[in-house]
């Protein structure tokens, strides 16, 4: 199908409105309404459309089960394909590592907060949970990293958006649950957090707590147009965090932390870990650190820290 004739001279000129494609969560819609006031900023017309994702729409299975974190973004691109939509914004670990043919990520914006953070109505950290306490969380990452931690804890499955989640922690479902601080403090519910999980202890998904914008990889205009809203530096670091998942085969059927850190030297560090969910085998870190000025070797910074991985026993 043709795309809409919507178009932007390189001088900045607005010829036509850009709209974005975005989930209707409140924490995705937040994340529209900030790349709006960005493109607004620079004297753009924006307009949003919300839409519904499978997703969003399949809360009683995990997300490995039916398909992948790729199931949040479906739906978006084919608002792209289509031409209803010019843009389309996601967390960027929701994204799949690679995109499918056709589309292209036009920048990552500045990151917030990458870290896991510990959200209860009754304890004020991890070490103060009791033995045997109910711990939610849905991601295999996140229940590798806490069995490490904290071996005794139940942990069950806690699927649906940022407030549903909060929810079923103040219905007593659940002594504590953990959630990505970057969401929480992006709503203005950093009151919630209890606890933030240093990278040391809980290390992040890869991508997470950035924001990446997606377009079709034939939208030259936009492509130039969104290379101002994004940050290099995080953009570089989460390549090379994305590259340790693509690796590795990864998806959220994979127990895979990537989490990389620019150096005050100069250099980017990559820490890597990977655990078995059956608790079969021992958890695997590792860590990694080179000079990276370009995509290339932001992408082999990630093949070396996989490369460790897979040396150590990760599958």
């Amino acid at each position: 199908m043709l795309a809409s004739p919507r178009y932007f001279s390189l001088n900045g000129t607005v010829l036509s409105n850009i709209v974005i494609a975005t989930r209707e969560s409140r924490l995705a819609i937040w994340q529209a309404e900030h790349v709006k006031a960005l493109l607004q900023e620079q004297g753009h017309a924006v307009s949003l459309l919300g839409m519904t994702t499978r997703g969003d729409q399949i809360l009683d299975r995990s997300l490995s089960k039916v398909g992948g974190k790729g199931l949040f973004v479906k739906e978006l691109e084919l608002a792209l394909e289509e031409g209803r939509a010019d843009i389309a914004v996601h967390s960027l670990k929701d994204v799949p590592m690679d995109l499918p043919e056709g589309f292209a990520l036009a920048c990552v914006l500045e990151r917030e907060d990458p870290r896991d953070a510990l959200v209860s109505s009754r304890f004020d950290s991890l070490d103060a949970l009791p033995q045997g306490a109910v711990v939610g969380t849905s991601s295999l990452r996140r229940v590798v990293l806490l069995r490490s931690l904290r071996p005794d804890l139940r942990i069950e499955p806690l699927r649906g958006n940022l407030d549903t989640r909060l929810r079923k922690l103040d219905e007593g479902q659940y002594d504590a649950i953990v959630l990505a601080a970057a969401g929480l403090k992006r709503l203005g519910l950093g009151g919630r957090i209890r606890e933030v999980f240093e990278p040391d202890a809980m290390l992040p998904a890869a991508g997470q707590g950035a924001l990446g914008i997606e377009v079709r990889a034939d939208r030259a205009d936009l492509i130039e147009l969104l290379a101002a809203l994004g940050s290099r530096p995080d953009w570089l670091a989460t390549a090379a965090e994305r590259a340790v998942s693509r690796a590795m085969g990864g998806s959220c059927s994979m127990p895979l932390a990537a989490h990389a850190r620019w150096q005050p030297g100069g250099e980017l560090r990559i820490d890597a870990a990977w655990g078995d969910p059956e608790g079969a085998a021992p958890l695997v870190r590792v860590h990694v650190e080179a000079n990276v000025p370009d995509f290339a070797q932001a992408g082999a910074l990630g093949d070396s820290a996989a490369d460790l991985l897979r040396a150590g026993g990760a599958h």
